[in-house]
């Protein structure tokens, strides 16, 4: 469990900043103004040259890779709702990194997210494991011998 843990906050942490550079970027070449072909164009065009864009892109996939492999090993309704912890994470980066104003009821939200994270992980932890199964009593044999 600790090894899961550990892999899906570098892996939270890996999107936050991965999140964070396609939100700088995409405010660096004036995002989509409106939903049309020029526009997805236009935006394309400039993100594909765009540093910020492009690291994003990668940390993403990279974060991708973390959860493929934590699949692999956990069940899906362990995996996905952990990785909510990186709003934790992002919201942070949002603040400090983007200079974004997050307010308290915002704060309050990411926190409920945090706190049912936790309770699934707990959930995980207190599962009861099955236990051995005991071994059937000889029984003694019919008739005679």
């Amino acid at each position: 469990m600790t090894k899961i843990l550990l892999i899906l906050f570098i892996a939270a942490v890996i999107e936050a900043v991965g999140v964070t550079y396609l939100a700088g970027g995409l405010k660096e070449i004036h995002g989509m103004k409106e939903m049309t072909a020029h526009e997805l164009g236009r935006v394309l065009k400039s993100g594909a040259t765009n540093g910020k864009i492009l690291g994003g892109i990668g940390l993403e996939a990279v974060f991708f890779g973390a959860l493929l492999y934590m699949l692999s090993l956990r069940d899906l309704s362990f995996v996905w709702p952990l990785t909510s912890m990186g709003f934790i994470i992002t919201t942070l980066a949002a603040q400090f990194i983007l200079g974004e104003k997050v307010s308290a009821s915002r704060w309050v939200g990411v926190w409920l997210i945090a706190a049912g994270a936790f309770l699934i992980s707990y959930s995980e932890n207190a599962k009861a494991r099955p236990a051995a199964p005991e071994p059937a009593a000889r029984s003694a044999p019919l008739g005679p011998q």
